[in-house]
């Protein structure tokens, strides 16, 4: 059974590319366009892994960690940021509300791929 994947990004061709890869990797992707989209998709149907925007209409990245780590369906499920955004302060925000990690647009694939690897299993 392929582990679960949410992408909440609200650029289409960024949820198609990372669609793509880790499909591509084995894994089952649900999408999201922004973050209360995401939230409603996370607390409605079992995820193994969420991979965020920070920069978002709606509800963005950083207000939708913190509302599903509110949330009982959050308990073990690692968050990583897939953002444009390197201020180490937000990155200390992102933390302090439960990312487990953060990765920088442009990403690569097999950089994606080996951090869902790390935080979701195979």
């Amino acid at each position: 059974m392929s582990k679960t994947i949410l992408t909440i990004d609200d650029s289409a061709s960024a949820r198609q590319m990372i669609s793509l890869t880790l499909a591509g990797a084995g894994y089952t992707v649900v999408e999201a366009a922004d973050g209360s989209e995401g939230l409603s998709k996370a607390t409605s149907c079992r995820i193994d892994a969420v991979l965020t925007d920070l920069n978002m209409p709606v509800m963005n990245g950083l207000d939708f960690i913190r509302a599903f780590r509110a949330h009982p369906a959050s308990t073990g499920v690692p968050i990583v940021f897939l953002t444009t955004e390197s201020d180490p302060e937000m990155r200390a925000q992102a933390k302090a509300a439960g990312a487990t990690g953060w990765i920088v647009k442009p990403f690569r694939q097999d950089q994606l791929v080996a951090v869902m690897r790390k935080v979701a299993g195979a």
